[in-house]
């Protein structure tokens, strides 16, 4: 229960501010919400795979460990717009956003404020050609989800929330105190 005085400042508060300018309504609540970085990132799966299937992955700079195709989002872009531009540009597959489907989870919350908007495709790894620019990536390939390669530590996190990886299971994830 709220202290009578209390409740009735917070109401008086209230009302104050709702008498304000909506500009002026605006500044104070990004003033005091909390500020996010938002990325899209892409599951891509091989649709044609036996078993446990396979996995596009992409080895950046500075190489030390396999990561999805993601990239921070553009001012005003949606999440899946940016996702189907990010693979496109990291990995030459070239998807529109009606064939991305929402994860489940969709949205990751990472600490120190920064956001994953997560979204998976299928497509056939046979008949579709992988390029990359070897400057912001060095290499994509399909990877079995059963016999993955050394990942950054952000991307066995992430593939954790979809029970991928080595640390999938673990719910949530460990944050980085040991390495995987």
């Amino acid at each position: 229960m709220i202290p009578r005085s209390r409740a009735t400042g917070r109401a008086l508060a209230y009302q104050v501010f709702y008498r304000l300018p909506l500009p002026v309504r605006r500044r104070l609540v990004r003033l005091a919400v909390p500020k996010y970085i938002v990325g899209a990132v892409t599951l891509v799966r091989d649709a044609e795979a036996d078993g446990a299937g396979r996995l596009l992955l992409l080895r950046q700079p500075p190489g030390k460990g396999w990561s999805l195709p993601a990239g921070l989002l553009e001012r005003g872009e949606a999440p899946v717009v940016g996702a189907a531009r990010e693979l496109y540009e990291e990995s030459g597959v070239r998807l529109s956003p009606s064939q991305l489907r929402p994860a489940v989870p969709n949205a990751v919350v990472h600490a120190k404020g920064w956001v994953d908007v997560v979204f998976t495709a299928e497509v056939p790894a046979s008949t579709t050609a992988l390029a990359v620019d070897g400057a912001e990536v060095f290499e994509a390939a399909w990877h079995p989800l059963d016999d993955l390669p050394k990942l950054t530590w952000p991307t066995a996190r992430l593939l954790a929330y979809y029970d991928i990886g080595p640390l999938a299971g673990q719910f949530p994830p460990p944050v980085p105190d040991t390495r995987p």
